[in-house]
């Protein structure tokens, strides 16, 4: 999808939910999350942290539907397979399923071990701490999501409750071995999502794209690479979507998804071989065979963040509810229905609400997108997890998802020299098509000026008519193909910068954000 219809979208949906009814509605959810935490544990002793918690949790799970579910869709409405309404009510559905039926009972109260409670002996410090870490999360991520710039949820998090430890407890509390990994993964999470991103389309091009039978070649391609998503999705579902159902090693969980990989090639073979028959031998017809795929992969990827990253997000607002409970700090909860529900919930407002100005950043604004680009993102968003996860790396699936846009935008950008040829190849054939398209019209109108036609002229006319017709599409195809080897495809550098700087200074924005709330809270509360 390009820019402007991205523009006319966004005038659409300015029309129809101002910018004061998408307010309005926020904070009508962010109330009913008062009312209902305040009116249930009203009777509980120090209950207005957990009320103030509450509040918090909600507004951070709304900056979460905003900002970080745009990497599951957003390259599926970008390349057209799927409209913005559609992609806000497949991810805001699938992201409550994942967070109530698969996401984790139980959560750790520290997000990564970034700082060892055990330091921090006062519950009501604690408290405090945790209340400034959710505040300040949520805060850098409205302020990214306002810039268009995709940032990592768990990086937010991290950044906050760091910050709001060491103004608790002093540097010492901190494990900077889990930081260095954390700064270690602003590399590695990108990269790797580009190297897969981009070896696939690699794959997709050299494969399909530049075989003179695009469709033929599609027709024994594209099963194999349906299959092969299916057979990462299933088992990046089963690892990270599904281990609260069901928990299984590495090696079961691959073994099940080659399985199901292989009944869905089974399936799916006679179904591309049926469709594709009826396309034309073009680029943009079998970009249409990657359509449904990318709609899987966006409830897909969606459900895996529902189950895996909300309840760590939402993991302080767990935590204060525990040491409210039990006035002692634990470091492993449970999160109670209610904890879930206001996470699960509010994705799907923040999502509703502002989720399409990131949507619109993933989308379109870094490179451009078609399906066959948006389908290697979304492979490198699975396999990379799946990867990492294996090899111990840290990573995000934020960076990963857009990493994947870089890496699709950087090769086509590498593969210059390929489309110079390329571009070559098709004037040389648009010169030589349209140079016996005149001919063969010379000819006709010489026909056709004889006044005494024999036999063999009038079936001669009838070829003639006949060639023509075909040459002309083909002419006319073969000038869209210019067109087309000939428009910008780079990644657009500014959007670039702005991604990346947004990245490296997440944690340090969100800790000292979460510092100074967390001094303001102890300077009201003393």
């Amino acid at each position: 999808m390009d820019i402007k219809t991205f523009d006319t979208l966004d005038k659409a949906t300015e029309k129809s939910v101002s910018s004061f009814a998408k307010l309005s509605l926020a904070l009508l959810f962010i109330v009913v999350v008062f009312l209902w935490s305040y009116t249930s544990y009203g009777d509980l002793p120090n209950n207005t942290f957990l009320v103030i918690g509450a509040v918090f949790g909600a507004y951070m799970a709304m900056n979460i539907g905003a900002n970080d579910v745009a990497n599951n869709v957003g390259p599926a409405v970008g390349s057209k397979a799927m409209t913005l309404m559609w992609a806000i009510v497949i991810a805001a559905t699938f992201e409550a399923l994942g967070a109530f039926v698969a996401g984790g009972d139980v959560v750790k109260t520290i997000k990564k071990g970034i700082i060892d409670p055990a330091l921090i002996s006062d519950p009501q410090i604690f408290i405090w701490a945790m209340t400034a870490a959710l505040l300040s999360a949520a805060l850098w991520l409205n302020f990214a999501t306002s810039i268009g710039a995709p940032v990592s949820t768990t990086h937010s998090i991290v950044g906050g409750v760091m910050g709001a430890g060491i103004a608790a407890a002093g540097f010492s509390i901190v494990s900077w071995g889990t930081i260095a990994k954390i700064a270690a993964s602003w590399i590695i999470s990108p990269i790797l999502g580009g190297i897969v991103a981009a070896i696939f389309l690699y794959v997709i091009k050299t494969k399909i794209v530049y075989k003179k039978d695009m469709i033929a070649s599609a027709q024994r391609v594209v099963p194999y690479l349906i299959a092969i998503m299916t057979w990462a999705f299933s088992t990046y579902l089963i690892l990270k979507g599904l281990k609260k159902i069901i928990k299984l090693e590495f090696i079961s969980a691959l073994g099940i998804g080659l399985l199901i990989a292989i009944v869905a090639y089974l399936l799916v073979k006679p179904l591309i071989l049926k469709v594709s028959n009826k396309l034309e031998n073009t680029r943009v017809s079998v970009n249409t065979l990657f359509t449904i795929p990318l709609i899987f992969a966006a409830a897909l990827l969606s459900f895996a963040h529902g189950a895996n990253d909300v309840a760590n997000a939402i993991g302080p607002l767990a935590a204060i509810n525990d040491a409210v409970m039990s006035s002692e700090i634990s470091s492993k909860v449970d999160i109670p229905f209610w904890v879930m529900a206001v996470g699960a919930v509010g994705i799907a407002v923040g999502l509703a609400l502002y989720g399409p100005k990131l949507i619109k950043t993933v989308g379109s604004e870094i490179t451009e997108l078609d399906q066959m680009r948006a389908y290697s993102i979304a492979m490198a968003a699975s396999i990379t997890v799946i990867i990492a996860s294996q090899l111990g790396l840290p990573v995000s699936s934020t960076h990963i998802a857009v990493g994947g846009v870089f890496g699709v935008g950087f090769l086509r950008e590498y593969l210059d020299s390929n489309e110079a040829r390329f571009l070559q190849q098709i004037r040389k054939k648009f010169k030589k098509h349209k140079k016996e398209l005149d001919s063969m019209t010379t000819e006709l109108n010489e026909l056709e000026k004889i006044e005494s036609k024999s036999k063999t002229n009038y079936i001669r006319i009838v070829e003639l008519y006949k060639g023509i017709d075909e040459k002309q599409e083909i002419v006319k195809q073969e000038k869209r193909d210019v067109k087309d080897a000939k428009s910008v495809k780079y990644v657009k550098r500014d959007a670039v910068k702005k991604i990346i700087a947004a990245w490296v200074i997440t944690v340090p924005a969100a800790a000292i954000i979460s510092a100074a709330v967390f001094f303001m809270i102890k300077g009201i509360m003393a």
